[in-house]
């Protein structure tokens, strides 16, 4: 099994213009020599420079359910896309939507060939997230987020219970874990109670030597 390490940008000044493709040559550099799955989710006027300039696959924070048209300030799928994302962030912690909103981003994702996580908060939205058949779902309890406390450490159950979970609703769909993930160790113990690798942030983009978390994050995958 290939593990994913998902790596989210959010709207850091360290992983922002300039910084932001530096950081993804990083993530390149250190997919290059682990062949370890690296995704970088960077902000929107970053997409499309990070994608024509390196290979690293990309990933939007957001999308709104909305199409071509009257929408000043909104996200729109198609552009997403057409900056050279392949997947999407849909309900992240910090941009929480409407059922019928998830449910619409998944549906057009896979209308235009790209991955959709669903991020959720506990074992009860992770199940309901499954019967709306993405891709991937992504367990954060965000107490846990940025706080340097690995959930695969600190809640174990909440990963269990949710692979438990989805699984029953639709084995189709595979999970992913977040919140505190700094380490190798919080990777592998992640994989290793169920998960297909882990979504995190400052631990990476915030760190002194970002190249050197990275390594010691797929050191063991």
């Amino acid at each position: 099994m290939e593990a994913k390490i998902i790596l989210n940008c959010k709207t850091y000044e360290q992983a922002t213009g300039e910084k932001a493709l530096a950081l993804a040559g990083i993530c390149q550099e250190v997919a290059d020599e682990s062949g370890a799955e690296i995704i970088m989710c960077p902000q929107y006027a970053d997409i499309h420079r990070i994608s024509s300039e390196l290979d690293i696959p990309v990933y939007g924070q957001h999308i709104d359910s909305i199409g071509f048209g009257s929408n000043t300030g909104h996200v729109l799928p198609e552009s997403v896309k057409d900056a050279g994302a392949v997947g999407c962030l849909i309900n992240h912690s910090e941009r929480r939507l409407k059922l019928a909103d998830i449910e619409a981003n998944i549906k057009k994702l896979r209308e235009l060939g790209m991955v959709s996580v669903v991020c959720t908060n506990n074992i009860n939205v992770s199940r309901s997230a499954a019967a709306l058949n993405p891709d991937y779902v992504a367990v954060e309890p965000p107490e846990l987020i940025g706080s340097g406390i690995s959930v695969s450490q600190a809640q174990p159950e909440i990963i269990t219970g949710s692979v438990a979970a989805v699984k029953e609703v639709n084995p189709q769909v595979k999970v992913l874990t977040g919140a505190g993930i700094t380490t190798g160790v919080d990777v592998s113990k992640a994989i290793e109670l169920g998960t297909q690798g882990v979504l995190l942030a400052s631990g990476v983009t915030k760190a002194e030597d970002p190249k050197a978390v990275l390594k010691d994050l797929v050191s063991n995958i």
